[in-house]
């Protein structure tokens, strides 16, 4: 095996290298590709350093050496691989020993695209962990049971039963079906961007579980660097994943292949999230607007937990649910 793995750096001085070496203790990993992407700490600085004390280690930037975020970055990466796989990591994270354990032997079958794993917690300081605990705890972002191929798309898209969720440091691909079969890799959309890829190639690609039990790389939680990422802003959670959804219904439309039931699922999440979205009076047209064109969204928890706000909307969609007895 021959690995690429892609790790876009943005004002991670103090972090990146444990990143770059928790990557360079397997034999497997055939390079790892730091994009640095427009630092303003000595990021950079300590990227160059790392790429001279280490053969395996490639530096690059963005052509305008500007910020472009990690969707660009891990982009340009993947155009500068030159291994036969390719594996994401954060800068702020890192591998554990048993990272490519089940890959070395899941990728002797032709059939397997990519596979995937458990990811876990890491407090890289006392200070962080007794300011974010709360929020995070140990808990493992991990798909809950092993599944076919055929139903981790579904399952991400919260279709069925309890499914749980991929995340970009514990998947690996096969490059050759990942390039020939993804029509666009990251795109630039602001927010969610990570979900929005994993959501599409698990539909492109077959994605076979690997150790989803237990971690195989850990999320890092730096408690100087993550303030403006971990608390929470005054702007409308739904503004956020609205941009998710509607890049998910458009992709969705255009693609003849996916089933229409999925096809109306993703419509009433976009829908369900614009109505989350938008403003007090626009809110209640939209909510009187669905309970006549497409009831669904008004009644199903899926759907309505995403815009019930207030009071007044519970009372409305508890008096649609009464009149639906009627």
């Amino acid at each position: 095996m021959k690995i690429s793995v892609i790790i876009p750096v943005c004002n991670a001085e103090v972090l990146i290298t444990n990143a770059v070496e928790s990557a360079l203790q397997f034999g497997e990993v055939y390079e790892v590709i730091l994009i640095e992407d427009g630092s303003y700490d000595h990021s950079l600085t300590v990227c160059k350093d790392l790429e001279h004390k280490y053969e395996r280690v490639k530096l690059f930037q963005h052509s305008d050496l500007h910020n472009h975020g990690a969707a660009a970055s891990r982009n340009l990466g993947i155009e500068k691989s030159r291994g036969d796989y390719i594996a994401f990591l954060n800068a702020y994270d890192h591998y554990l020993p048993n990272r490519f354990d089940a890959e070395r032997e899941m990728f002797k079958k032709d059939k397997v695209d990519g596979v995937y794993g458990a990811l876990g917690v890491h407090y890289h300081s006392k200070k962080a962990k007794d300011k974010y605990y709360h929020l995070y705890r140990n808990r493992l972002t991990t798909v809950c049971e092993k599944c076919h191929p055929e139903a981790v798309f579904a399952g991400q898209l919260t279709l069925g039963s309890l499914f749980g969720k991929l995340h970009i440091n514990t998947l690996t691909l096969r490059k050759l079906p990942f390039i020939k079969k993804m029509k666009e890799f990251f795109k630039p959309i602001p927010y969610y961007a990570d979900t929005d890829f994993l959501l599409r190639i698990s539909f492109y690609l077959n994605l076979y579980p690997g150790i989803i039990n237990k971690p195989i790389a850990m999320r890092g939680i730096y408690e100087p660097d993550r303030i403006s990422i971990i608390i929470p802003d005054k702007e409308n959670p739904a503004s956020k994943k609205v941009v998710l959804w509607k890049e998910l219904h458009e992709w969705a439309d255009r693609e003849d292949s996916i089933s229409d039931e999925i096809k109306l699922h993703i419509r009433r999440m976009y829908h369900s999230f614009s109505i989350g979205d938008a403003s007090f009076l626009r809110k209640w047209r939209m909510i009187i607007k669905y309970m006549i064109t497409d009831y669904t969204i008004i009644r199903a928890d899926i759907y309505n937990s995403n815009f019930r706000d207030s009071l007044f909307i519970l009372l409305l969609i508890f008096i649609a649910n009464l009149f639906s007895f009627i």
